[in-house]
């Protein structure tokens, strides 16, 4: 059995001396796993980068066996983003949340185009990485947590009914809440940012922080504690580094 597609490098691990097994996303196949001989060579390492596009292929005499990946280098997004903070933060989250909720080989076409696009964006240009990269990333984990069965009801307030004036998240049910519906139980909900109402609005850095702080909030609920598992590291690190762009731009505001 084999198959050859262009694919998203995950992540990757060193196996034995010089090999390596590399999580790859497809799009028609879906996650997948390979051992790479000679991955973790000076030839090869700078491939199997996460966050590069690659042409894969995946070959195994039983369905069911790790099998073998070898690729061509695409578009090399990790090297192009290397020394700059944020874009380097948004393109390592997005792997590694890939890395630890997919399914292996079920496939996600939605969630590849997406993560091609953010890659796209990050990587060409990243000043304009950083100001639309953020907006991009939430938006592209509202997708990947509904295609995992997880998805947010921001369609209507869950108190009122009402379609307009959407401000909040309940945390519990994940249906959105209205400024009117809140009520006394405003503290205890979740900031809805624009952005993911509306998809021409590039959002603020408050606006991200919450954004990130909205779908962190389900992807360490649902997606990765119902796998036991804990949010990756890279995730967390972009949080805090949100958190601190939007108390920047608050303090440059008051100043």
């Amino acid at each position: 059995m084999e198959w050859d597609a262009p694919a998203i490098v995950l992540g990757s691990s060193a196996y034995g001396e010089g090999g390596a097994v590399a999580h790859v996303l497809t799009e028609e196949f879906g996650a997948y796993r390979g051992l790479v001989r000679g991955g973790s060579s000076r030839a090869q390492v700078a491939t199997w980068q996460a966050g590069n596009l690659v042409t894969a292929r995946w070959f195994a005499r039983l369905p069911e066996q790790l099998g073998s990946l070898t690729a061509e280098l695409v578009h090399p997004s990790a090297a192009r983003v290397l020394h700059e903070a944020l874009p380097l933060a948004l393109l390592s989250s997005a792997c590694a949340v890939a890395d630890g909720v997919l399914p292996e080989r079920e496939p996600h076409p939605g969630l590849f185009g997406g993560m091609t696009h953010l890659m796209t964006l990050l990587s060409l240009d990243p000043e304009t990485g950083a100001a639309q990269g953020p907006a991009a990333l939430v938006r592209w984990e509202m997708v990947l947590l509904t295609e995992l069965g997880y998805g947010l009801d921001l369609s209507a307030c869950a108190v009122c009914g009402a379609a307009d004036g959407l401000a909040f998240v309940s945390p519990k049910t994940g249906r959105a809440v209205s400024e009117a519906g809140a009520g006394v139980w405003r503290e205890r909900l979740l900031r809805l940012p624009n952005f993911l109402l509306d998809q021409d609005d590039p959002g603020t850095p408050a606006d991200w922080r919450d954004g990130l702080r909205l779908t962190g909030h389900f992807l360490e609920r649902d997606a990765f504690g119902q796998r036991h598992r804990a949010v990756p590291q890279a995730r967390d690190r972009l949080y805090a580094m949100m958190v601190a762009v939007a108390d920047t731009a608050v303090t440059r505001c008051v100043d």
